[in-house]
């Protein structure tokens, strides 16, 4: 099972103990993808469609807690993709208090989120990217959903995709935060474990980037060094070096691939870092200047 799918089986199982929370539950998998009409009578109407089948119970199991109401319920079978799809449908003024509902309490809101997800979100894969989203059909329903999760201090963004509306957040954290927001405990869980291993192994990678820079930097300039200092022998001679820097560039001959504090110690009396990289820099311009004569 998907990463997405474990999050929708934890959150189907879940039920608030207030009726107003059911509600807000229901006005948000029926708002997000389902529809409300009136019959010829003026009665109001409900139908949700769905494919999967623990979203379709819960539905179901929330409108019979709430109003103990009749559902209607037609499965259909689709041969192409070897599915099943289930269509619920309720009848009554009951149902104004679904589609009217004031979601205002963080609890509620939390619920309402959670409705949204099982009717229509989904989470990737974190292993491979960080990516939680929420399709909505309508624009007032994305941007009404938007600013409820952003209650709870995230950063979710809309985007339009193929006549739909995306609510989406792509931040590790801030999807670990919406996982708490809907309950989903276990889910955030696996997801903060993946979260630490990745940067774990990230850092590990940057530390590792970092050395492999400052040792391929420490080699680079050896080898110009030694460059310049085989220049400044075949054309001029060491013996028209003054001493200090005839001893450094005797050593770096003799220890090509010495960091400059171990190159410093071999020499009699023995210096220190800045002090070789001076006399280095002096062959250096001493090797230019030859080069431009």
């Amino acid at each position: 099972m998907s990463f997405s799918g474990e999050i929708r089986e934890e959150l189907v199982g879940q039920y608030a103990k207030a009726r107003h929370c059911d509600l807000a539950e229901l006005s948000a998998i029926l708002h997000v993808c389902g529809d409300f009409s009136e019959d010829r009578a003026g009665i109001c109407t409900a139908k949700f469609r769905t494919e999967n089948f623990p979203v379709a119970r819960k539905c179901f199991t929330l409108m019979k807690k709430t109003f103990n109401i009749v559902t209607y319920i037609a499965i259909r079978r689709n041969p192409q993709k070897g599915s099943w799809s289930y269509m619920l449908c309720w009848k009554g003024d009951e149902l104004l208090a679904i589609r009217d509902v004031m979601v205002q309490a963080a609890c509620c809101k939390r619920a309402y989120i959670r409705g949204a997800y099982l009717a229509a979100g989904s989470v990737s894969d974190p292993k491979k990217s960080y990516h939680f989203e929420i399709v909505c059909g309508r624009e007032e329903e994305a941007k009404y959903l938007q600013n409820m999760i952003n209650t709870f201090g995230l950063d979710a963004k809309i985007v339009i995709r193929k006549h739909n509306y995306i609510v989406y957040l792509k931040e590790g954290a801030q999807i670990v935060d919406v996982l708490n927001v809907m309950g989903a405990s276990s889910g955030l869980m696996e997801l903060e474990n993946i979260r630490i291993l990745k940067e774990m192994r990230n850092s590990v990678n940057r530390q590792v980037n970092c050395e492999t820079a400052n040792i391929k930097k420490v080699v680079s300039a050896a080898v110009r060094q030694k460059e310049d200092i085989i220049y400044i022998r075949d054309v001029i001679g060491f013996d028209r070096l003054p001493e200090s820097l005839k001893a450094i560039a005797l050593a770096r001959l003799a220890y090509p691939d010495a960091p400059l504090k171990d190159l410093g110690a071999v020499l009699e009396p023995p210096l220190g870092k800045s002090g070789v990289n001076h006399r280095l820099r002096k062959l250096s311009e001493i090797a230019d200047k030859l080069r431009r004569q």
